[in-house]
């Protein structure tokens, strides 16, 4: 079978280092970082990478076996040269439209892209154009979409044993583009990608961090979504970190522990008079396994297949409109917004100094 030749653009924490980081966290599977993640899946070659500081590939290159001929301080240079078939874009989301245009322009077939997706939804539109003009695919960095965890959380509302799924809470949804990227996709992704019709959200802080259409942070916002299949979400910002629940019309299903722990709630008859109350079944549990690897190797089975990938282009933008969707609806009063959204403009601007890696474990 074919081994994919792989490459990384953004060489510093999630592309190669934050392994190092979480080295015995409980929530989180090795290999977590794209590069560990290449070097681990027995069908991609990690064979080059793309840094604007050159000491951070140097270590990235010994960390990961990446030769000096393969670091490149321009990724155009390296998009022309190596003949890549899978690219990582590790970037901030502000440059990222422009560097994943360029790599499907370039013929890369396969685009693993950090979260969030984009820092405006006109970039996330360019993003998608390129991406499908190309013939493309990308998966987006919100590794719970491919947790094993949530998995078997999504088994279970699939099954139909706990009746219709009628609402999906994240209880505290954090700042929207770093944390809430992920459990916006989380909610998108329980709900089997069904599309939002509209979004109700505010911002505890927003107001500090926006001047017309320039956002100068990333905001912690809260929220409600309503799906077209009549599914309603509400993200919070609560002290239960963490967690997620769904509930349907005969029971509930509650993540705590980012999916550590799975807790099942049915509706039984219970006292003389037979009345429902939720009572605690059986949960199905799962072992640790790497996110990472595993949204990998849903590309190569994409790549093999021609079968579109579990996240897609697609979905990535879904969840970024819901982003700009809770800073919409906090612009206009907390008023209800229509989705898709007809503002594309605004956008996120920071000016952001580069994180130190951590290079070595503790």
């Amino acid at each position: 079978m074919k081994t994919y030749r792989a490459g990384v653009i953004g060489c510093s924490r999630m592309g190669g280092f934050i392994d190092n980081e979480v080295i015995g966290h409980s929530r989180i599977a090795l290999p977590y970082s794209h590069a560990a993640g290449y070097t681990t899946c027995d069908r991609t070659d990690l064979v080059a990478c793309a840094d604007l500081r050159a000491d951070v590939m140097a270590e990235f290159g010994n960390l990961h076996g990446v030769p000096a001929q393969g670091q490149y301080t321009d990724y155009r240079e390296m998009l022309a040269k190596e003949n890549l078939d899978i690219v990582s874009v590790a970037t901030q989301p502000e440059p990222r439209a422009a560097i994943v245009a360029d790599c499907a322009n370039h013929g890369v077939k396969a685009i693993y892209a950090e979260k969030a997706m984009a820092a405006s939804m006109a970039d996330a539109d360019a993003m998608v154009e390129a991406v499908e003009r190309n013939g493309a695919i990308l998966n987006l960095g919100t590794n719970r979409r491919w947790d094993e965890k949530y998995d078997r959380m999504k088994e279970v509302i699939d099954s139909g044993e706990l009746g219709t799924l009628q609402h999906l809470i994240i209880y505290n949804v954090g700042t929207l583009f770093n944390t809430g990227s992920h459990f916006l996709d989380l909610v998108l992704r329980l709900n089997d990608d069904a599309p939002p019709e509209w979004v109700q959200g505010y911002l505890p802080d927003g107001d500090s961090m926006i001047d017309g259409d320039l956002l100068f942070g990333d905001p912690q916002g809260e929220g409600t979504i309503q799906f077209a299949n009549g599914v309603r979400a509400h993200v919070l910002l609560t002290a239960r970190a963490s967690e997620t629940e769904a509930i349907c019309s005969n029971g509930t299903i509650t993540a705590f522990n980012d999916g550590r722990e799975l807790q099942v709630r049915k509706a039984e008859p219970v006292g003389l008079r037979g009345r429902n109350e939720l009572q605690i079944a059986p949960a199905p549990q799962t072992s640790p396994s790497s996110s990472t690897l595993r949204l990998i190797q849903d590309l190569v089975r994409a790549l093999d297949t021609g079968q579109p990938p579990r996240g897609g282009v697609r979905a990535a933008r879904a969840g970024n409109e819901l982003i700009f969707g809770i800073i919409e609806s906090h612009l206009l009063g907390g008023a209800r917004v229509s989705l898709p959204l007809e503002k594309r403009t605004t956008r996120m601007v920071r000016d952001h100094t580069p994180r130190q890696p951590k290079y070595k474990p503790d």
